[in-house]
């Protein structure tokens, strides 16, 4: 440790060392709070699913019972004009 050179090649050394050792660690936090993201995110969709299952058990396919509206023509197009019976 007498040379000069080898002291601060030996300070670079150990600073980057700890730099390097910082940033490991850095990203391991980063994955550990990403995999916590990930399954608190898993947990909230999974009650969804639940509570979706359970609004779609009482759905029988139409939003709002209008006996009166007929079928109605979502594409704007022209009504199909039913032809009469032969006699």
């Amino acid at each position: 440790m007498n040379d000069p050179s080898t002291y601060w090649l030996t300070f670079t050394n150990v600073a980057l060392g700890v730099l390097t050792l910082m940033g490991c660690g850095a990203v391991g936090i980063g994955i550990v709070q990403e995999l916590a993201a990930r399954r608190k995110k898993h947990a909230s969709l999974a009650a969804l699913d639940t509570e979706v299952s359970h609004l779609l058990s009482g759905y029988d396919g139409h939003a709002f019972h209008v006996p009166t509206l007929g079928v109605t023509m979502a594409d704007g197009g022209e009504p199909v004009e039913q032809k009469e019976p032969k006699r």
